[in-house]
């Protein structure tokens, strides 16, 4: 196959979710997507192909190294809020790729991937499914969800942990009613009336009675961790929102994420943001790295390391390979 227009996205082994986005070229009549994921795929990033690419695939040999031609991806809908560049695109079932049948949420012009769903299945083999992991490590109490999304994380828990209640905080009305509309968040909370609840507003300003068992933070702006998470008082002030024994876990992004600004180099932002956790945490930082390239992603999770064991105990036997990814953060 020749790909003449592409996106190629590139994975963040062993488990990234990536950013994507369209061009189309004059003499392209079927522009394709390529898509490129591990086997465990945990946060994705964006490399505009600009010069003519050729993609040979053997039918015997598929992999998710190859493209989603343009038919099997539809976008369902494509606006611009007050905060957001927003799309949601749905990518076929038919379509040969580890994405078929899933919608995926923009939120960015670079169109990093904020929220994803399958029709068929739970798990999403994305960073997602990493945040899944965090309940069974905190003391009893809600969950605190900073950056929402379309659910994509509150989903996740609510079906895995009867017990838990967890409470989303998302600065843009219009991106809860897409998830509502496009990504079942209204199920959900007409499933879960009792344990989902949803507020919109500054998410750094989250609060409940007694604090937070957890937290997990997504917090992106315009394809870039914002930049108060760079700053130690926001760390203070989310380690006061905590109950003894919380932790926090938080998607630091990595040179993966493209960036409107181009001065926001993701690399530098994620280094500087888990610095800023260090500092405020005591050095209690453990880092999990979605990837062995330059260009790959990572997640942090507060506090010591847990007890690897009883942690894997408590998880179900499709997440458990995560938990030996943890390492400590060394500034």
């Amino acid at each position: 196959m020749t790909l003449l227009s592409s996106y190629q996205i590139q994975s963040l082994a062993p488990s990234p979710l990536q950013c994507l986005s369209f061009s189309h070229q004059p003499n392209n009549p079927k522009p394709c997507l390529p898509l490129k994921t591990m086997p465990k795929p945990i946060h994705f990033s964006l490399v505009i192909a600009k010069s003519h690419q050729h993609h040979h695939s053997n039918p015997q040999t598929k992999s998710q190294d190859d493209g989603i031609p343009i038919d099997d991806v539809k976008t369902i809908v494509r606006f611009k809020s007050r905060y957001n560049y927003i799309r949601v695109l749905e990518v076929s079932r038919k379509a040969d790729h580890p994405f078929a049948g899933s919608r995926l949420l923009l939120l960015d012009a670079p169109g990093n991937i904020h929220s994803i769903s399958f029709r068929s299945k739970l798990l999403t083999q994305t960073y997602f499914d990493v945040f899944a992991t965090l309940p069974p490590i905190l003391p009893p109490g809600p969950i605190g969800i900073l950056g929402f999304g379309a659910g994509s994380a509150a989903s996740l828990i609510l079906k895995l942990y009867p017990e838990v209640v967890i409470r989303g905080w998302e600065l843009d009305p219009s991106v809860i009613s897409v998830g509502r509309e496009y990504f079942g968040v209204s199920k959900l909370e007409n499933e879960y009336q009792d344990r989902l609840f949803i507020y919109i507003g500054d998410a750094l300003k989250a609060s409940t009675r007694d604090g937070f068992s957890g937290i997990l933070v997504d917090l992106f702006s315009k394809g870039s961790v914002i930049p108060e998470l760079q700053d130690p008082n926001t760390w203070v002030m989310l380690r006061k929102c905590l109950r003894k024994g919380g932790r926090v876990m938080v998607n630091v992004g990595g040179s993966c994420v493209e960036a409107e600004d181009s001065g926001r180099d993701g690399k530098v932002v994620m280094e500087e943001t888990l610095k800023a956790m260090s500092d405020v945490f005591g050095g209690k930082v453990l880092v999990l790295s979605l990837g062995n390239r330059d260009e790959d992603s990572s997640l942090a999770l507060t506090g010591p390391m847990p007890d690897l064991d009883s942690w894997k105990k408590m998880l179900p036997r499709s997440l458990m390979g995560y938990v030996d990814m943890w390492i400590p953060f060394t500034s």
